[in-house]
């Protein structure tokens, strides 16, 4: 943590106000560049003054002191690989997943006494102020229990939780307004899915049971290390953990390659446990959430407040898909594309065709029985081009189905980090085991 503190603005009022004062900051930057850029005899399009280096300050600074729903949001948003978002938004929206304020210790004492009572001090033992990480939701605290042993507590900021319908519907709506999102998107049932996940994942009661789940399905495997639920620190606005030792994840770049294969290699062998077999998915792909022990070569998983449960339908529809890419079979493709959501229309349509070749373009590290680099894929690249192609197609296009969004969210996270750690994984033979079963 860098020390930097900011109060947490609380209620609709003080929070819209904050909106409001986004918004014509930002209309005000564009006239001003506007204004500069006639002169210079030039014809600016809309969307270069919106996406100014001024106006990415503005928006990201400001989403990051109110924290919540609608820092929550503009993460959710800048994890689209494309085919949601302009590219250039989304890069500035990026910004976010490191952005972090805590909250002065007046509000964290508030917050404190009223989980443990007024003398909250004398509950917790060495516990210290100042946070070593914070977040949208909430910040995380050391300290030591009654038992001596290390422990943390994660405190949600105050009114995050009540605040979030209206943070998503205002931060949607500066978005429609300013023409940042496409005006043909409708985006009405993902914010409905937003929402929804939000307020999951503000309850640290529900946090602690996707914790408590995930412990009982991998904390006998030892390639993983889990924190486990402190009951009597725990209530539905702060979350008592143990402490887990560990590195940033990105550290594993100084390990030798064999050692940042195995370690990417794990986590979507992972994904692939969680998809097809716990169908219980931690669906936020922010590095912060993993760790790495050195010494014992652990992958420390941490906060399970996004975890999203799937119908076995639909995971095994996607298991399909899998299967269908991996034998190039496009009409089996196409079947299961419709049975996990997507409405592909007719067959031999090009938006049809354009949308089995973004799947096959994506997916084809899937096919290939040999480690796929990640250090020099042009994929992403592909991916982007593809998308834009897309949604030329506004008459057929549509948001992508809520689980497929998340799923894929977590899966562009697997392959920002893979890159991260020029990685190379093969993961046809990761898949393998799946598709035979």
């Amino acid at each position: 943590m860098t020390g930097k503190s900011q109060a947490v603005p609380r209620g609709r009022v003080q929070r819209f106000g904050k909106f409001a004062r986004l918004a014509g900051g930002v209309a005000g930057n564009m006239l001003t560049e506007g204004v500069k850029q006639v002169a210079s005899g030039n014809r600016p399009k809309a969307r270069d003054l919106l996406l100014t280096p001024t106006n990415a300050r503005r928006l990201t600074k400001q989403l990051a002191e109110m924290r919540g729903a609608a820092m929550k949001l503009g993460q959710i948003f800048s994890m689209d690989t494309g085919d949601f978002l302009p590219r250039e938004l989304a890069d500035i929206l990026a910004t976010l997943r490191d952005a972090g304020y805590a909250m002065p210790d007046t509000q964290l004492r508030e917050v404190l006494a009223d989980a443990f009572g007024p003398e909250f001090e004398s509950k917790l033992n060495d516990f210290d102020f100042q946070p070593f990480a914070a977040a949208s939701i909430g910040q995380v605290h050391r300290l030591t229990t009654k038992q001596g042993r290390s422990a943390v507590l994660k405190v949600q900021y105050p009114g995050v939780r009540e605040s979030i319908d209206s943070d998503v519907d205002n931060l949607a709506t500066l978005l429609r307004v300013s023409g940042l999102l496409p005006k043909h998107i409708e985006i009405a049932p993902l914010l409905l899915e937003v929402k929804a996940q939000l307020r999951e994942e503000a309850d640290y009661e529900q946090e602690a049971r996707y914790l408590n789940a995930f412990v009982r399905a991998l904390g006998d495997d030892e390639r993983f290390l889990l924190p486990r639920v402190i009951p009597s620190l725990s209530s539905s606005r702060v979350l008592g953990m143990t402490y887990v030792p560990g590195v940033p994840i990105e550290d594993v770049i100084h390990e030798d390659q064999e050692e940042r294969n195995r370690v990417m290699s794990l986590l979507f062998e992972l994904l692939l446990i969680e998809m097809f077999e716990l169908r219980l998915v931690q669906t936020d792909p922010n590095f912060a959430n993993y760790r790495y022990d050195p010494e014992s070569g652990q992958v420390v998983l941490l906060d399970f407040g996004a975890s999203r449960r799937f119908k076995a339908a639909f995971t095994g529809a996607y298991l399909d898909l899998l299967k269908a890419v991996v034998t190039h079979d496009q009409d089996a493709m196409a079947e299961a594309a419709n049975r996990i959501g997507y409405k592909l229309g007719s067959e031999k349509t090009p938006y049809r065709d354009t949308i089995l070749q973004l799947a096959t373009v994506v997916l084809a590290p899937l096919t290939r029985d040999e480690p796929y680099d990640f250090a020099i894929s042009e994929l992403p690249k592909q991916a982007v081009a593809m998308a834009g192609d897309i949604q030329r197609y506004k008459e057929f296009w549509e948001a992508p189905p809520v689980d497929v969004a998340y799923i894929h969210r977590k899966i562009a996270g697997l392959f920002m980090l893979a890159t991260r750690l020029k990685a190379q994984v093969n993961l046809n033979q990761l898949l393998l085991p799946w598709l035979q079963e």
